[in-house]
């Protein structure tokens, strides 16, 4: 197959689970969310280290030991996607899935903000402006809901640090989501045997598929991954970036469609502006890189043959 094709096969398969990942989490109740969050670490792990061992890829743990910055970098990492899953579960699970589908809306605005702030990147007129309408639908938001949208904003500020934070550790998905989540395994590991011994596990005493889909978690938190990797190394960044909005367009309909949250026209209105943002973004995107194409041809010299 196409290696374009491919990639946005692998892509569009990361992004429908992603996308349908409120109807698994679901699933998971009663267990609360923090139970939730340890059972998706703590499978990730064991998950994680059976593929590796199958594909005989552990040798990356020798080296990452010579990288004590790697290390930090690590436990940077898995702090802030804790704070992520846990966020997310806890908004699935107390019926604000469309507040989270905001979040990750807004998601590549506030990577966008975090570049000015941390990175001390110039940014173009066109990412001003979609900044600013992003920042008047935070406003509406607020006012619709009478406070901030502090779970949007928790999903979408972790998840852009993580990526940042990604971004300069250089590990591969599989390697990275490893170390990430054995680091946050000790204390997933405890919470589960705190919750046993109090008798509140419900690991084990709901059902057997309840049971399964608990120990699923790893695997449900790692294919989409995984997917998404494969996509990475296949498609333009264009093709990615546009890719990106089908997860929170099937959230969002996960949200109102399937659980029947509210959408008040204050709310509609608000998530309105936050797609004419992306709209703004994405076009000043795809307009910048056609110029710097365009720049790159001009500059390449002409080879002698050719004159």
């Amino acid at each position: 197959m196409n290696p374009i094709r491919l990639g946005y096969l692998y892509g569009f398969g990361a992004y429908l689970l992603w996308g349908f990942f409120p109807i698994y989490l679901k699933l998971l109740r009663p267990a609360g969310p923090v139970e939730i969050l340890a059972h998706r670490i703590v499978w990730s792990v064991a998950f994680v280290a059976l593929l590796l061992a199958a594909m005989r890829n552990i040798g990356f743990l020798r080296a990452l030991t010579r990288r004590p910055r790697a290390m930090a970098g690590i436990v940077a990492a898995a702090a802030l996607i804790a704070v992520n899953w846990g966020t997310y579960i806890y908004g699935v699970n107390s019926d604000r899935v469309v507040e989270t589908a905001l979040g990750y809306f807004i998601n590549p605005l506030v990577v966008v903000l975090l570049g000015v702030f941390v990175l001390r990147e110039r940014l173009r007129p066109g990412q001003w402006a979609a900044l600013g309408v992003g920042a008047l639908a935070v406003a509406v938001l607020t006012i619709d809901y009478g406070r901030l949208p502090y779970l949007a904003l928790t999903l979408a500020f972790s998840f852009a640090g993580y990526g940042l934070v990604k971004k300069r550790l250089g590990l591969p998905a599989a390697e990275g989501l490893f170390v990430e989540s054995a680091v946050l395994a000790l204390p997933a590991l405890a919470y589960l045997g705190w919750l046993v011994r109090r008798g509140e596990s419900t690991f084990g005493h709901v059902s057997a598929g309840h049971t399964v889909l608990l120990v699923l978690a790893g695997a449900a938190t790692a294919i989409p991954l995984l997917l998404f990797a494969g996509a990475a190394n296949r498609l333009p960044l264009s093709g990615l970036g546009m890719l990106q909005y089908l997860a929170p367009i099937l959230q969002l309909g996960c949200g109102v469609l399937i659980f029947h949250e509210p959408m008040p026209p204050a709310r509609l209105a608000g998530f309105a502006l936050v797609w004419l943002a992306l709209i703004v973004f994405t076009a000043d995107a795809v307009r910048h890189s056609r110029r710097t194409r365009a720049e790159a041809r001009a500059a390449a010299p002409v080879p002698a043959g050719s004159r």
